[in-house]
């Protein structure tokens, strides 16, 4: 018999314009360059062919400076059948034929060819799973021994298997079991290598309770304000994952350069774990400076100071300064975060803006009171009361404007990379309203909802999904309404091909009036070409409208190059109005990732 207990060694890992860069979103990879070695794969398809090909990999080295270590480059292909065979184990391959043979199509370039016939693959013959220990009894454990994924007759897929038997260990953990581990955790494979038997025991050992907790290192901070981070309390039931929540929440803060949560060894009685918390403070205060420039913004300079411990009690002040061509804004924040959880706070902010383009001109002061807590990750909601004033000049009319405004938003944002993201998501969602009685000038009820979404292709490919949706219902006029209240489409985040908010009803005198709602969307597909440069082309359409009788949709299509740097993307576009009997096109830049 053979005993196996392990994965793979591989692991399981409308112009000459547009047409060039469709030509660069749909060409394989492979043709962009000529690789002197290149390994050939036949005969298996899906996940198998995945991990042969990992298994199969070019080693670094055995092709420097365009030149063929011809010695490397035949141990290679002599070690390529047995790699070959054991990247296919996993999978239940164990009887897989493998045929390699080295050519050569041209001078100076070498192709590995490598046959396959996997066979047949070895099927689960029998499943045994046992509890044993302290939580033999406890129902979630045994439900999930008897819902075993690989079930007789299944193929033997080790992933699977190691996925599963992980699964059943974490979880006894989880419910307090610290010590649980296998003591029998094995595959018995026949000398036919067509059949197979697996099992495991699990041993449970005794149900744990957390001790006493000690956190070191922060005398800067209140011992009150540092337990709000701590996601358990004496007594509780033991849980790994509780300690990698409070170590997250501690590194989230921004406040600790460096954090460890340790669990120290069972005490009797009750089987406690002590936990100590070491933190490495992190300086309390910042002073950044950052310049950009947008299409829709012009040049823009910011500077941002943050304090994180003001008072040494753990308040947070920020002042940010935004200045550029179009805009220009000073916001003031001060933030409260509330004990004993690290999940809300509370903030008031004072915000100075004023705002000059083509379609209005508007200054305004608001301050915003604010009640928040996240939930998960990066989401977070909120409920608000913003007092604002606006005086502001739009087409002829100018106005002066203050309303009393509460409203609830929740907000989520998650990318796997803040500057080079190719995964990931965001989405906020806000209602808001007035009401006369409330002191305002006027009564309404908004609701707004926009969002966008990465998704990766194969063949270096990702899809850019943008949308944006607004509503509006009012008491008077919309002539009533200042233009921080109204919705505009069109420029760089918008419907690229129009000018930056230029896309809105028209008032009689023909000058843009802004609309009461708003639909919009974008569609990219983008094409990565080596490591920092990209390619793509968009269709966007959207507008700003009154009534729903009255919308009319604005569309733009075009191609975007785009350059990734450490500190965010230089993207260039260009884009062409379509519907539209005299089209024009229009050139947009931006500094840094926006979707």
């Amino acid at each position: 018999m053979k005993r196996f207990d392990r994965p793979g060694r591989a692991g399981l890992r409308g112009c000459s314009a547009a047409l060039l860069a469709v030509m660069l979103l749909l060409c394989p990879a492979r043709l962009l360059s000529a690789d002197p070695v290149r390994v050939l794969v036949v005969g298996l398809e899906g996940e198998a062919l995945k991990n042969v090909q990992a298994a199969l990999a070019i080693p670094p080295g055995l092709v420097r400076e365009g030149r063929v270590d011809l010695l490397w480059l035949e141990r290679f292909a002599s070690q390529a059948e047995e790699n070959a065979r054991r990247a296919l184990e996993p999978f239940g391959y164990y009887r897989a034929q493998v045929k390699v043979v080295t050519e050569a199509p041209e001078e100076g370039s070498h192709l590995l060819r490598v046959e396959i016939s996997p066979g047949d693959a070895v099927r689960v013959d029998e499943v045994k799973v046992a509890i044993q220990g302290s939580g033999s009894q406890e129902a979630p454990l045994q439900e999930m021994a008897d819902a075993f994924p690989l079930r007789k007759g299944d193929v033997l897929l080790h992933q699977l298997y190691e996925r599963s038997k992980a699964a059943l260990q974490g979880r006894a953990q989880e419910m307090g079991y610290r010590d649980a581990h296998f003591s029998v955790h094995e595959i018995l494979i026949d000398e036919s290598l067509s059949a197979s038997r697996i099992g495991l025991v699990l041993e449970t050992g005794d149900r744990h309770r957390f001790g006493k907790l000690t956190i070191q290192g922060a005398p800067d901070y209140p011992e009150t304000f540092l337990q709000r981070y701590v996601t358990f309390r004496t007594g509780e039931i033991f849980s790994p994952a509780r300690l990698v929540e409070t170590q997250r929440n501690y590194l989230d803060s921004e406040r600790f350069r460096e954090v460890r949560v340790i669990p120290g060894a069972s005490e009797s009685p009750g089987n406690t774990v002590p936990v100590t918390v070491e933190l490495t403070q992190a300086p309390s205060q910042s002073l950044r400076a950052g310049l950009g420039y947008g299409t829709d913004t012009g040049a823009r300079f910011t500077v941002r100071y943050r304090d994180l411990n003001l008072f040494s009690r753990g308040h947070e002040i920020s002042e940010n300064l935004f200045i550029s061509e179009r805009l220009q804004g000073l916001a003031s924040t001060y933030i409260i975060h509330g004990i004993p959880d690290a999940k809300s706070f509370f903030s008031a902010q004072i915000n100075l803006q004023q705002e000059d383009i083509d379609a209005y001109r508007s200054r305004l002061v608001s301050s915003e009171f604010s009640l928040n807590r996240s939930f998960r990750a990066k989401m977070l909601g909120a409920a608000y009361l913003r007092l604002l004033y606006e005086d502001s000049t739009l087409g002829e009319g100018n106005s002066r404007y203050f309303s009393v405004l509460p409203g609830l938003r929740l907000a989520d944002d998650r990318y796997d990379h803040p500057t080079h993201p190719r995964s990931g998501f965001r989405y906020m969602v806000e209602v808001r309203g007035t009401h006369e009685a409330l002191g305002s000038e006027m009564g309404l009820f908004q609701g707004i909802a926009e969002g966008s979404r990465l998704t990766p292709l194969p063949w270096s490919l990702t899809l850019h999904t943008r949308a944006a949706a607004a509503l509006t219902v009012l008491s008077d006029p919309l002539s009533q309404l200042p233009p921080s209240l109204r919705f505009f489409a069109g420029g760089d985040q918008s419907v690229r091909g129009y000018a930056y908010k230029s896309l809105a009803p028209r008032d009689s005198e023909g000058d843009l009036a802004g609309g009461k709602h708003l639909l919009s969307g974008s569609v990219e597909l983008e094409r990565a070409l080596y490591k920092d440069w990209s390619v793509s082309v968009f269709y966007d359409a959207g507008n700003a409208f009154d009534s729903f009788s009255s919308f009319r949709l604005h569309q733009g299509a075009g191609v975007g190059v785009h350059y990734y740097t450490p500190v965010g993307a230089l993207n260039f576009s260009i884009a062409r109005q379509i519907g539209r009997d005299d089209p024009s096109y229009r050139i947009h830049f931006t500094v840094g990732f926006q979707l």
